[in-house]
C-alpha cells in the first residue's frame, strides 16, 4: 500500500506563511515604489544597436533618386535608381564581390555614385551591416553602410553602461550571443520623440569612436499607449481569475472553485513579491511568464481535485482529511515528476540565454515551485476548512433543532 503523507498538517504554519510572504511582497512594492517597470509599461525609447564600425559611406550626384538596400537572405546589396526617365535597379551579390575593394568599383560602375572605403578593402562584403539610422535615399550627404570586423575587441556590457551614464536611468540587454555585440536599450524619454534615440547614438559615437554603431531598430512608446497596456494587463488578470472561478465551479463544488482561484492568486502575488524584491523589469515578458505559471498550476490544481472526488467515493466513511491527505499522496509522484522535466527545459533557457528571456526563464522556475506549493497547501488546505466550517455550522443548526 502506497505510503500517505500527513500534507493536513502542514495547511495551517502554510497558510501563516504565504501570509507573511504576501505582507513582504505589499512592503516590497511600497519601499520600491512599484514595480521596475520596462518601456512597454511607460513613455520611453527602445533601441537595438549592434557595435559595427562604417565599411563605407555613399553619396549620389545623378538624376532622378538612388536608394540603397542590403537584402541579407538574398546575400544582396541594391541600389535602386527612379526618376528622371529611367526605372532600373543594380544588383551586387556579395558573394560575387567577394571584398570591399570589388565591391566598391562595381558600385561606382553606376552613374552618380561615389564610394569612399573606411575599411580594408579586402575585408569580406559578406560582414556588411544596414544601420536603420539615417535616410537610405542617397544624395550628397554620406550615407554610411557598417560591417562586422572579425577581429574586433568586443565591447563590455560595463563599458557600453558607462557610455549611457550620462542620459540618465538606461537599461540595457544582451540580444543573442556576447561575440555579435547586439544590445537592447531602453531609456525614459521626457524629450520630443526622437531625440532621446539621437543621443544614445551621440553618446555612444563619443565614447566609442564616429560612425561605430549600427541601429537595428528604433521605437518610441506614447504614454497614451503605455497606460492602455497595462490597463489591459489588469483586465486580462481579472478575466483569467473569472473565466477558471467559472470553469471549477461547473466541473466542482463552489467551494473548489474558490479554493483553485485562491491558489492560483496566491500565486500571482508570491511572483508579483519576487518580481518587486529582485527588481526584475516588468514588462510583457514577464506577463507571460505569469499567465503561463497561472496556467500551469490551475492545471495541477485540477488533477489534485480530480483525485480527491475519486477517493471520496471510494472511501465514502472516512474522515475528509484522511481523503485529502491520500489524494495529494498519490499524485504527488505524478506532480513531482511532470514538474521537474518541465524545469529542466525552462532551466536550460535561464542557462544558455539573455536578456528578457533569462528573466523569462527565471520567473516560470520560480513560478513552478509556487504552483506546486500552493496546490497542495493553499487550494487543498482551503477545501479543508471549508469542509471543517460546514461541518461546525451543521452541528449548530442541528442543535437548535433539538431545542425547538
Amino acid at each position: 500500500m502506497k505510503r500517505i503523507v500527513r500534507f493536513s498538517k502542514g495547511f495551517l504554519p502554510a497558510a501563516i506563511i504565504s501570509t507573511l510572504l504576501v505582507l513582504g511582497g505589499a512592503a516590497g512594492y511600497i519601499i520600491n515604489r512599484g514595480f521596475n517597470l520596462g518601456i512597454d509599461f511607460k513613455a520611453g525609447l527602445i533601441q537595438e544597436v549592434q557595435f559595427a564600425p562604417g565599411a563605407f559611406s555613399l553619396t549620389y550626384t545623378g538624376g532622378g533618386n538612388a536608394v540603397v538596400s542590403l537584402d541579407l537572405d538574398r546575400n544582396t546589396l541594391y541600389i535602386a535608381v527612379s526618376g528622371a526617365g529611367m526605372e532600373k535597379t543594380h544588383a551586387f551579390p556579395l558573394g560575387e564581390y567577394g571584398a570591399l575593394g570589388s565591391l566598391k568599383n562595381a558600385l561606382e560602375g553606376v552613374e552618380g555614385i561615389s564610394v569612399r572605403l573606411s575599411a580594408p578593402e579586402d575585408a569580406p562584403s559578406s560582414l556588411l551591416v544596414q544601420s536603420a539610422r539615417g535616410n537610405p535615399q542617397l544624395g550628397t550627404a554620406p550615407y554610411v553602410m557598417h560591417y562586422l570586423p572579425p577581429d574586433r575587441d568586443p565591447v563590455s556590457l560595463e563599458a557600453l553602461r558607462a557610455a549611457l551614464g550620462s542620459l540618465g536611468d538606461a537599461s540595457v540587454q544582451v540580444l543573442g550571443r556576447h561575440e555579435e555585440q547586439r544590445y537592447m536599450i531602453r531609456m525614459d524619454d521626457t524629450t520630443a520623440e526622437g531625440e532621446a534615440g539621437s543621443q544614445v547614438i551621440a553618446a555612444l559615437e563619443n565614447a566609442f569612436g564616429p560612425n561605430s554603431v549600427a541601429v537595428a531598430r528604433s521605437d518610441y512608446v506614447g504614454s497614451r499607449f503605455s497606460k492602455n497596456l497595462t490597463d489591459q494587463t489588469a483586465l486580462l488578470m481579472g478575466l483569467t481569475l473569472l473565466l477558471i472561478l467559472i470553469y471549477a465551479s461547473i466541473r466542482f463544488k463552489p467551494q473548489y472553485a474558490v479554493g483553485a482561484v485562491l491558489a492560483i492568486a496566491h500565486d500571482a502575488l508570491m511572483m508579483t513579491a519576487f518580481i518587486t524584491w529582485t527588481r526584475m523589469e516588468f514588462n510583457t515578458t514577464t506577463i507571460a511568464a505569469l499567465l503561463t505559471i497561472l496556467g500551469y498550476s490551475i492545471n495541477d490544481t485540477i488533477v489534485i481535485f480530480d483525485r480527491i472526488r475519486e477517493t471520496r467515493r471510494i472511501y465514502p466513511v472516512d474522515p475528509f482529511v484522511d481523503i485529502l491527505d491520500r489524494a495529494i499522496s498519490e499524485t504527488l509522484g505524478r506532480t513531482v515528476i511532470t514538474t521537474l522535466t518541465t524545469m529542466l527545459a525552462v532551466l536550460s533557457l535561464f542557462i544558455f540565454t539573455a536578456g528578457s528571456m533569462k528573466d523569462f526563464a527565471l520567473a516560470l522556475l520560480v513560478g513552478m515551485v509556487c504552483g506546486v506549493y500552493s496546490t497542495i497547501f493553499i487550494a487543498s488546505g482551503f477545501v479543508y476548512y471549508w469542509d471543517v466550517m460546514a461541518k461546525k455550522q451543521a452541528r449548530k443548526k442541528g442543535l437548535a433543532g433539538a431545542y425547538t
